[in-house]
């Protein structure tokens, strides 16, 4: 059996939490055992920590961690790897959903020894015949079919236990850890079948705030750790594109929009990093994707 460590970090995250802990409770495990799960709350105001602290009554390995003030997910982060304790930790965000069997189809591959990362499918559940839902689609599609190709890994992932800390100031969790895990030799694995659901934003100020939040995390993981993450390419990504465009009118008015918002998130991205030398390793939460409907 491997034995896994789940870490969820949590900010005002009362509409999520249950329906998360009910299905990391239900999973189904065949080779892979549950012991810990550590739910990280960081500054909430809202009924996290009471949700949580009900349900740990229930659930002797659900344990609840009160980070008094938000210091930036990284942070809350390393406070869960100080009290993990397993072959295998996992990271799963609070405003998410895993699958039924996707804890066991994320952990299995760390039977091969060469394996020091693994990553599932983030899969939205936007309604894509909305113009925001449609672009929230087609990023996620494109980050799979570019994962698929150099493992890009985010939303839920896992990896092995010698991960002590990440850097406090990143606002690219994910892919700090992914840097530490390279940096030891080890592979990076995406696991198509281990599905997660998440929200996309659903206006264009939250899907801005998301965007340049990330590009400005990724310039500074390049900058300070010499790593850079699979989908920065702006090479890679066309050439995805290009593929899986469908050539009719509104497809293609709606890509061109969606190019447009990644395009002025990036933009934004820059600005912050390099002109107001800002890294936002806490950030402004996008209200629009924590209410999931999964």
């Amino acid at each position: 059996m491997i034995t896994v460590s789940i870490g969820i970090m949590a900010y005002n995250e009362e509409r999520n939490i249950r329906r998360l802990l009910e299905a990391l409770a239900a999973q189904r495990l065949v080779k892979v055992d549950i012991r810990r799960i550590i739910v990280v709350s960081s500054g909430s105001t809202d009924r996290t920590d009471e949700l949580v602290t009900k349900w740990a009554e229930r659930d002797p390995r659900v344990e609840l961690v009160v980070q008094p003030e938000r210091r930036g997910k990284s942070s809350a982060i390393n406070l869960f790897l100080e009290r993990a304790d397993a072959d295998v930790f996992v990271l799963e965000s609070g405003d998410t959903i895993p699958a039924a069997d996707c804890i066991e189809r994320m952990v299995v591959p760390f039977e091969n020894p060469e394996v020091g990362m693994a990553g599932g499918r983030p899969t939205p559940v936007d309604d894509p015949e909305t113009f925001m839902g449609f672009v929230v689609h087609m990023l996620w599609r494109l980050h799979h079919k570019l994962a698929l190709k150099s493992p890009k890994l985010g939303e839920i992932i896992a990896f092995r236990s010698f991960v002590e800390q990440i850097p406090p100031e990143s606002a690219v969790d994910e892919a700090s850890i992914e840097a530490i895990v390279t940096d030891r030799g080890l592979r990076l694995v995406y696991v198509p079948e281990a599905i997660v659901y998440n929200k996309g934003a659903s206006t264009v100020s939250d899907f801005l705030k998301q965007r340049r939040r990330i590009y400005a995390g990724h310039l500074w993981l390049e900058r300070e750790h010499s790593y850079s993450v699979s989908t920065k390419s702006i090479g890679g990504i066309f050439g995805v594109l290009l593929d899986d465009l469908e050539w009719r009118p509104r497809v293609v008015a709606w890509t061109i929009g969606g190019i447009w918002l990644e395009f002025v998130g990036r933009m934004l991205g820059v600005i912050d990093y390099r002109i107001l030398k800002k890294n936002p390793y806490t950030w402004e939460v996008a209200e629009s994707t924590k209410n999931l409907r999964a």
